[in-house]
């Protein structure tokens, strides 16, 4: 059974940790000191966005940033739209849905918050977020794909809800 909730504030340096290695070994940190900084911030996420975790056996092996359009942790959130950034499972959760269980209730409180749709920006190198993605009917948007940062391009995904 995995649980959603909101991180206890001693989980937090945990979560940052799951977050920074999961993005590590999945190679998607080439020497972004200054996002990995970011990543492992799980105490100004909480503070400024809505951070779930996913929980495995009693044990915290998945996170999900939330922020809503306007938020600063909303980057391509529009109007009545919910984004989510910073989707996480540590190795040992993986395999489990324990990342399907946290889109799953991303998308139920963009619901209950009356949103039209959930968005998020991806990497082309991330290959199982995809899949996952496509499974929960999330379709590329690619006049609204952008580049933080120069040479790094982040595609748009949105699905409607309801």
């Amino acid at each position: 059974m995995i649980e959603v909730r909101a991180p206890r504030p001693e989980e937090l340096a945990e979560v940052g940790a799951i977050t920074v290695a999961a993005y590590t070994a999945d190679g998607h940190l080439h020497g972004e000191e200054d996002y990995a900084n970011q990543l492992r911030d799980a105490h100004r996420r909480a503070e400024l966005a809505e951070l779930l975790v996913g929980v495995l056996d009693g044990v915290v092996v998945g996170t999900v940033t939330v922020g809503a359009a306007g938020t600063p942790y909303a980057e391509v959130a529009g109007p009545g739209e919910l984004e989510f950034r910073m989707l996480a499972v540590s190795t040992s959760g993986r395999g489990h849905g324990v990342g399907e269980r946290l889109v799953r209730a991303v998308l139920a409180r963009a619901a209950d918050a009356g949103c039209t749709a959930v968005v998020i920006s991806t990497m082309d190198t991330m290959a199982a977020a995809h899949r996952l993605y496509a499974r929960l009917g999330f379709t590329p948007v690619p006049e609204r794909d952008w580049e933080p940062v120069p040479g790094t391009p982040l595609r748009v995904l949105r699905r409607p809800v309801g």
